[in-house]
């Protein structure tokens, strides 16, 4: 798949009764806060400017919408675990999230995001659990790629393939620096949407 627009479309607090503008086939975007889901796509996009990036987690308070090539939407939701939200905050976010994945008609596959650097989450756990439950494929994608070297790939590779008990075949490695890894997160994109 050629990415070859990307439009930011709206935020929204909640998509019950949203219908009219979520009635596109969808791939959400999940993660923890500070794993970079702005930079994804803004690497996508090939426009650095095109979703906010901040050094602060916890800024994507909403769930934003981004029309790809006027064919799909990408979905990038609240990111989890910002240990400095209060509780109150966290549970918003949660219930956004959750009232998205659970009503979304047109949800064709999550991309679970993933920090190559660290083991995942009890929270990067819960997530993918929670989407194995409710039969939502996932795409997993491990981020900073840029941020380690070269000699430790496969070894971060493993880890996160092992605490996720997955293959190491299932994961993607990128970096949103140098578009590492994009040509293969297109393909994966478009695999789902031809499906």
């Amino acid at each position: 798949m050629e990415v070859k627009n990307i439009k930011f479309l709206k935020s929204l607090s909640q998509t019950s009764g949203k219908e009219d503008e979520l009635n596109n086939a969808q791939i959400a975007i999940v993660g923890r806060s500070n794993v970079g889901k702005s930079s994804f796509i803004n690497m996508l996009a090939e426009n650095k400017k095109m979703a906010k990036t901040s050094s602060t987690p916890g800024r994507t308070r909403l769930i934003n919408l981004f029309s790809v090539n006027d064919e799909f939407l990408l979905v990038d939701l609240p990111g989890y675990g910002y240990a400095k939200a209060t509780t109150e905050e966290q549970n918003k976010w949660a219930n956004m999230i959750n009232n998205y994945l659970s009503t979304s008609k047109n949800l064709k596959a999550c991309i679970l995001l993933l920090d190559i650097r660290h083991t995942p989450s009890s929270k990067d756990l819960e997530m993918l659990n929670y989407l194995v439950y409710y039969n939502i494929p996932v795409i997993l994608v491990a981020t900073k790629q840029d941020k380690i070297k070269k000699s430790e790939m496969a070894k971060c590779k493993l880890e996160i393939a092992k605490t996720l008990k997955t293959g190491q075949e299932n994961i993607i490695i990128i970096s949103s620096e140098t578009g590492y890894g994009k040509k293969e997160i297109c393909n994966k994109i478009l695999q789902i949407l031809e499906n």
